[in-house]
């Protein structure tokens, strides 16, 4: 049995779609490649920013909410969303996020790797993490995921979850918490569960849930027997069109979910026009003249 292979993605809570947009597009330079709605709300956006393709390992996505309650970050929570850029580039990012009016922090992520840390408009947690491994080419921009922040109700069940079942190997252990390392992606993938942080109120601002990669379905179907052999509550499999998913409730109090890689974002559109159209599944497309006169529309930033 291989382990899950890094993140996937990683979904959070949004409050007014054009604001979340403008930020992850305009300011971190994202790309937009999915503007969809919620399979189970359809009349509300999804909307999926990464990479050129938007990869798994590059996928942030939003469920914007408008009128939701602000939620706070913290414990029974995914926290903060690490990206890694060139560890060259932190001052630039530094001066690219201050000059749109974002207030940044310098940090050091537990193994020692500089930050910058921010906020998002709806206040979730980001972090842009320097990396000098090779495959970190020159320049600014956003390579993809370079972690995660954990904060559970239960950490020591959360570890062996993290573990056991999903294969990560504990690569660190101090006062400020554990680090763990997926199989695959080695260091550039870190997951941490820090200590002593107070509990968390779900909303706008917070993540929703944290996907893992596997490479297909049938790596997908064997996850889920081990993943119905816990006894965790769990959605067994699950069509999202653009991947195939199981979410899981972990004992800690957070939404996991494993996803596979193919068949990605260009099966209903090209490459060069991603992010462009409303895309919708078959499911919802006898409803488009409703669901589109309900969605605000979005401009580019």
């Amino acid at each position: 049995m291989n382990p899950v292979n890094g993140l996937h993605h990683i979904t959070a809570v949004a409050a007014d779609p054009q604001r979340n947009l403008d930020f992850y597009a305009g300011v971190l330079g994202l790309r937009l490649v999915k503007k969809t709605v919620n399979q189970d709300d359809p009349f509300t956006y999804h909307l999926y920013y990464g990479d050129a393709l938007g990869r798994p390992g590059t996928a942030m996505t939003f469920f914007p909410f408008p009128g939701v309650p602000a939620g706070q970050p913290g414990r029974g929570q995914p926290l903060e969303t690490r990206f890694a850029v060139p560890a060259t580039a932190l001052d630039d990012w530094r001066a690219r996020l201050a000059s749109a009016g974002v207030a940044v922090e310098q940090a050091s992520a537990a193994t020692g790797a500089p930050m910058v840390r921010f906020r998002d408009p709806d206040g979730l947690p980001l972090a842009l993490m320097g990396q000098s491994e090779a495959g970190i080419e020159p320049g600014i921009a956003i390579r993809g995921f370079a972690g995660m922040t954990l904060s559970s109700h239960r950490p020591e069940a959360t570890a062996r979850v993290l573990t056991e079942l999903l294969g990560y190997t504990e690569a660190q252990s101090d006062d400020e918490g554990r680090v763990f390392h997926s199989a695959d992606s080695g260091p550039g993938d870190q997951l941490h569960l820090p200590h002593d942080v107070a509990p968390g109120q779900p909303g706008y601002g917070t993540v929703h849930h944290v996907a893992f990669r596997v490479p297909d379905r049938p790596a997908l179907l064997e996850m889920l027997e081990r993943v119905q052999a816990t006894r965790m509550p769990c959605s067994g499999e699950v069509d999202r069109f653009y991947f195939r998913s199981v979410y899981f409730r972990e004992p800690g109090g957070m939404l996991f979910e494993i996803a596979t890689d193919d068949p990605g974002f260009t099966v209903d559109e090209p490459a060069e026009s991603l992010g462009e159209a409303l895309k919708l599944t078959e499911a919802h497309e006898g409803m488009r003249e409703a669901i589109e006169l309900q969605l605000p529309p979005l401009s580019s930033p």
